[in-house]
C-alpha cells in the first residue's frame, strides 16, 4: 500500500470519528434546546462546580503542570477557581432562552436561539481554565461543545469532561452535550472538527487562529498578544510595580495578557525601576542580557525549554549564576527597538520583562506603537497614570482593544471582579489582530439571535433634513 493510500485512509478513518462525535452531539443538542431558562442555568452551575470542586480543581492543576510543563500549582488552582467563578457572575442573571429582549418603540424583539455543535480549540497553558469557560458558555447558550485540547493537555481535558459528566449525570442530562477529541490530538483531527462544528471557537498559536477562520465554519479566533504597560510620570510607582510583578509572575506568565514589555518616562525611570527591582525583578547587565537571548532564541525563534518556567530554572538554563539573577521572581532587559531583530520586543510566555525608557508620554506611545507594528496589535495596553487625558489618548491613537488603566493587567484585561470585562480567557482582537470581534469572548457569542419585525409608522426624513445643511453651506 502506498504512503498516499495509507494516508487517505488515516484521513477518512479520522473523519468518521469526528463524524460520530458530530452526531452524538447534535442528537444531545436536540433534546438540550427545549429546556428551560431555569434548566439551563442549573445545567451550567453543574458544569462550573465540576472545575471549582476544591479536589477537583487541585488534583487538575497538577495534571496540568505535570503533563504540560507550563506553570505552577497554585496559581493554576487560582486561575481556575476565580475564572470560573466570574464567569458564573457573569451568567447568573443573563438570558439565553426565549426573549431576551424587546423594543417596541423600534417594533423589535430578539430571541435567543442555540449555534448548534461548537468547537472548542484549547491551548496548553491553561488546559483546564479555558475548556471550563468555552463549556460553559457553550452550554448557556443550550450548546453541545466539543474540545480540542493540545496534545498535552489531553488528560486534562478528559479529566475535567469526566467531572463535568459526573455533575451532569446527577441532572439526567444528556452526557453527549459535551465531549472532546480522543488521542492522540493530531492536526487533522482538529482540523476536521472545525470543518463539521457548526461555530469554532479558537484561542491558542496563530496557526491554529488561522486554520479555524479557514475551516469553512463560522469562527471566533484571538489575535497574539504581547502587551505592554506605560508607565507614566503622575503613576504611583510602588503600586505599579507590584501589579506589574504579581502579572508578570502569575502561573510563571503563561497569560497571553501578561505584560511583556514596560515603557517608562524618563522623569521616573529611575525610580520606577527602583520600584521594579524592590517588588522582585532583576535588570540583567549587557553580557547576561547577550546570554539570555542566546538561550531564549537559539536558532531565532522563542525555545519551548523557556516557556512558562520559573525566572531562576531560566536563568539556569542561561548560566546565570548571580545571586540577584539567580533568586529573582522576574528578570528585566532593556531594549531600545522592536522587530525581528530585536527578540525582546515580542512576546515571550516567561517572567522576562522587557523595558524602554521614553523622552515624554507621546514618545512612549510611539515606543509601543512600533511594538505592535511588530506582533500584539489589537490585544491590549496598560497604563499606570493619574492624568484621564493620556488614557484617552491612548484609546483614541493605538491599535488597541484594550486600555487597562493601573491594574494588573494579566488579572484585569481576562475580566476581573475590580472591572466591568466579561470573564474570558479569550481576548477579541478586531481586525488590528486579524479578528472579526474585538471584546472579550462571552456567552453573546455562542448565541444565534432570531428578531421579530413589528410594522411602525412610516418616518421618511425630508430631503432638508437630510441634505439641507450640506448644501447651504457648500451650495
Amino acid at each position: 500500500m502506498s504512503m498516499e493510500t495509507c494516508a487517505n485512509t488515516h484521513a477518512s478513518a479520522e473523519g468518521e470519528v469526528i463524524s460520530k462525535l458530530i452526531r452524538k452531539a447534535r442528537a444531545a443538542q436536540h433534546s438540550y434546546e427545549r429546556y428551560s431558562q431555569a434548566q439551563v442555568d442549573e445545567v451550567v452551575t453543574a458544569a462550573g462546580w465540576a472545575i471549582v470542586h476544591p479536589e477537583h480543581n487541585r488534583i487538575l492543576a497538577e495534571m496540568a503542570v505535570r503533563d504540560t510543563g507550563l506553570g505552577n500549582v497554585p496559581d493554576k488552582i487560582q486561575k481556575n477557581y476565580r475564572k470560573t467563578l466570574g464567569l458564573l457572575r457573569d451568567l447568573k442573571h443573563a438570558k439565553t432562552v426565549g426573549i431576551i429582549a424587546e423594543y417596541p418603540e423600534r417594533g423589535l424583539v430578539e430571541i435567543a436561539r442555540p449555534v448548534g455543535v461548537v468547537a472548542a480549540i484549547t491551548p496548553s497553558t491553561n488546559p483546564a481554565a479555558t475548556p471550563a469557560n468555552k463549556i460553559i458558555n457553550a452550554l448557556k447558550g443550550r450548546n453541545a461543545v466539543i474540545v480540542a485540547p493540545s496534545p498535552k493537555g489531553l488528560s486534562t481535558c478528559a479529566a475535567l469532561v469526566a467531572y463535568i459528566h459526573a455533575e451532569l449525570d446527577k441532572l439526567g442530562v444528556p452526557l453527549d452535550l459535551v465531549q472532546y477529541l480522543p488521542g492522540p490530538i493530531t492536526k487533522q483531527a482538529t482540523q476536521e472538527l472545525m470543518r463539521q462544528a457548526d461555530l469554532v471557537v479558537a484561542t491558542g498559536s496563530q496557526n491554529n487562529i488561522r486554520s479555524a477562520y479557514a475551516s469553512g465554519s463560522p469562527a471566533f479566533g484571538v489575535g497574539a498578544g504581547n502587551v505592554a504597560s506605560i508607565i507614566d510620570t503622575s503613576a504611583s510607582l510602588g503600586e505599579a510595580a507590584q501589579m506589574i510583578a504579581s502579572s508578570k509572575t502569575f502561573d510563571n506568565a503563561t497569560s497571553c495578557s501578561s505584560e511583556n514589555s514596560v515603557v517608562i518616562l524618563d522623569t521616573v525611570y529611575d525610580a520606577a525601576l527602583a520600584a521594579l527591582t524592590d517588588a522582585g525583578g532583576t535588570l540583567l547587565n549587557t553580557e547576561e542580557k547577550c546570554r539570555l537571548q542566546e538561550t531564549m532564541w537559539p536558532r531565532g525563534k522563542l525555545d519551548s525549554a523557556v516557556t512558562a518556567q520559573s525566572a531562576p530554572r531560566i536563568a539556569a538554563l542561561a548560566g546565570l549564576e548571580r545571586p540577584g539573577v539567580t533568586q529573582a521572581k522576574f528578570l528585566m532587559v532593556e531594549e531600545v527597538g522592536a522587530g525581528p531583530e530585536y527578540p525582546y520586543s515580542g512576546e515571550k510566555l516567561s517572567p522576562v520583562l522587557t523595558v524602554y525608557r521614553a523622552r515624554d508620554f507621546d514618545h512612549a506611545c510611539a515606543i509601543v506603537n512600533d511594538i505592535y507594528g511588530y506582533l500584539g496589535a489589537g490585544h491590549s495596553v496598560g497604563i499606570h497614570t493619574a492624568d484621564d487625558d493620556h488614557i484617552l489618548h491612548l484609546g483614541n491613537a493605538l491599535p488597541v482593544c484594550r486600555v487597562i488603566v493601573n491594574q494588573a493587567h494579566c488579572f484585569a484585561t481576562g475580566g476581573s471582579f475590580e472591572n466591568g470585562l466579561p470573564f474570558s480567557l479569550s481576548m477579541g482582537c478586531g481586525t488590528w489582530g486579524g479578528n472579526n470581534f474585538s471584546e472579550n469572548m462571552n456567552y453573546r457569542n455562542f448565541l444565534n439571535i432570531t428578531r421579530i419585525v413589528r410594522k411602525l409608522k412610516e418616518q421618511v426624513p425630508s430631503e432638508d433634513e437630510l441634505f439641507g445643511e450640506y448644501l447651504r453651506k457648500h451650495g
